[in-house]
């Protein structure tokens, strides 16, 4: 969990950056899950597993600057570990892991009327897998850890309702749609992910 902690490090210091100039700031928190395509085997007879299911909590940030424009970035991750496994004519491979989605994006926002509010959002980001192992791999940089990550590039699109139901907090169904750069642990598979939020909006005059 220490290279998670750093993403929300990161993430808390995009907050206090952007925060000196942004003229909205909307912070939350939320829980969801993934959906992507089922089980499937390749041309070669390789079966690979589905990476839908499972809860997963985030944190995401959105500063808005002038013109309804700004930034955000977010960070979801699969609540327990799943059950990856995957299988050839010579063998069977049956390990734990854990996805984890983060991404950094250009955000239009805007409010209609008292209640409601959206954003849309597109940027980059990525996927990181992490296969669990019975033993310890130490080293100077990250300490010891019982994992072994596989990291893939993605493309992210997103968007967003907010509700207000009381003053400046909110809460908020939205979609994601990672499409994801040689996924090969899951036969090249995009993913979507879909959650409900719950933040408050900094405002000018709070």
């Amino acid at each position: 969990m220490r290279k998670l902690c750093v993403i929300f490090g990161f993430v808390f210091a995009l907050v206090l950056v952007g925060s000196a100039q942004a003229q909205e700031f909307h912070g939350a928190f939320g829980f969801g899950s993934v959906t992507a395509p089922s089980a499937s085997t390749d041309s070669s007879g390789t079966t690979f597993p589905s990476l839908s299911g499972g809860l997963y909590p985030s944190f995401s940030g959105i500063f808005l600057l002038k013109h309804h424009l700004g930034f955000g970035g977010e960070v979801s991750w699969r609540a327990s570990r799943a059950l990856y496994g995957s299988g050839t004519s010579s063998g069977f491979f049956v390990a734990p892991y854990r996805p984890i989605f983060y991404d950094f994006n250009a955000v239009y926002g805007s409010k209609f009327g008292k209640r409601f509010g959206g954003d849309v959002m597109a940027g980059i980001g990525a996927e990181s897998l992490r296969f669990y192992t019975p033993f310890f791999n130490c080293n100077g940089f990250t300490g010891c850890t019982n994992y072994q990550s596989s990291n893939h590039f993605a493309g992210h699109f997103g968007a967003d309702l907010r509700y207000y139901f009381w003053g400046h907090a909110f809460i908020r169904p939205e979609a994601h749609y990672y499409v994801i750069h040689n996924n090969v642990e899951f036969n090249n598979v995009n993913v979507s992910r879909f959650a409900v939020s719950i933040g408050y909006s900094f405002m000018p005059g709070f």
